[in-house]
């Protein structure tokens, strides 16, 4: 099978030719669809993510796709079931670590990758969608929709009319400013340094938009006082100035990961003990439960409430992978799906 390889940290993926072992007890061979690119991919290539000491290994954790096999043990899927392919941990076999082979010789992986044709799987990161469900969606689903969707439901707790600033519009961030539209938020504030996002930050419930090239946030009055605050970022220096402008009993939530050794300072921490006191927040995903939220997602989306048209910008081959992947660090992007055979 095709498959997009990292051999050499900070260089370009490999599209090698790769052989798939035999299923082990609690795996699932599944022909990928369409994986989603996330910001997380940035970080392996770079070798932030704990991956230094295994190379060359495979990558993607967001996809769509079909079941091709069951390992022994497997019980919740079945050949045929369409599935999304999500990183976070569902119900079912946690299974070993897949192995595959390069070149004669055996390679690692995690227990989901999604960036080539077949994948094999831990049963417990698929969950089953009906076989009509978009491709799309079943990838937004395996990570930035659940993310976003359960970081404001699960995390930060939205409230009817609460403010909401969302740092850093793309695919997570829009999925976010969706989110918080559905949640009844007001005003929701997206924040970027591209102009590119404002049509659809606005278009998908952001009722201002502040672009950090061109503007600071401290000239907009309703980027004051916020209740809720979601960092995709990342930045560190930009979570440290941005905390200043919670409410009293504001909630700030991280979703972006500052890299590994960054510090975070917060100016004039004093303030967080003020009014009932600020949280100040990591998660994990939004504390997505795969198997109890995904459906409810699925039928959100046929229900025409949830809409992912304006989320995905682009799409490319897994030959074109490289391509995507220069598009995703520019920043000019929503999200970026790529698409298998």
């Amino acid at each position: 099978m095709k498959a997009a390889v990292l051999e050499t940290l900070d260089a370009p993926l490999a599209i090698r030719d790769v052989q798939l072992s035999e299923l082990a007890f609690g795996q699932v061979k599944v022909r990928v669809l369409v994986s989603g690119l996330c910001g997380a991919q940035l970080q392996e290539i770079s070798g932030l993510k704990g991956n230094k000491g295994f190379l060359p290994h495979l990558l993607g954790h967001e996809g769509s796709g079909i079941v091709e096999e069951v390992g022994v043990g497997v019980t919740r899927v079945k050949t045929g079931d369409k599935v999304v392919m999500h990183w976070r941990v569902g119900q079912g076999i946690d299974s070993p670590f897949p192995k595959y082979i390069l070149n004669g010789s055996t390679i690692s992986s995690g227990r989901i990758t999604t960036l080539s044709e077949f994948s094999i799987v831990s049963e417990n990161r698929l969950t089953v969608v009906p076989s009509d469900t978009s491709d799309y969606l079943c990838a937004l689903l395996g990570c930035g929709l659940t993310t976003a969707l359960g970081t404001i439901n699960n995390e930060a707790e939205v409230r009817f009319g609460e403010s909401v600033m969302i740092i850093g519009c793309g695919g997570v961030g829009l999925n976010l400013i969706q989110g918080a539209r559905l949640a009844s938020a007001h005003p929701i504030i997206g924040v970027d340094i591209s102009e590119d996002k404002r049509a659809m930050a606005i278009a998908l419930g952001a009722t201002t938009f502040v672009n950090l090239s061109q503007k600071a946030l401290e000239n907009f009055d309703d980027t004051k006082n916020m209740d809720v605050i979601i960092d995709t970022t990342g930045n560190a220096e930009l979570i440290g100035k941005t905390v200043a402008h919670l409410s009293h009993s504001g909630r700030y939530i991280m979703v972006g990961q500052p890299k590994p050794g960054a510090t975070l300072e917060i100016p004039n921490a004093y303030s967080l003990f003020s009014g009932r006191g600020q949280l100040l927040k990591a998660t994990q995903g939004g504390k997505t439960s795969p198997n109890e939220d995904i459906p409810r997602y699925v039928k959100l989306h046929k229900a025409g409430i949830l809409n992912i048209d304006r989320i995905v910008t682009h799409e490319f081959t897994l030959d074109e992978v490289n391509e995507a992947i220069s598009l995703l660090r520019s920043g000019q992007a929503g999200r970026i799906m790529i698409r298998m055979n």
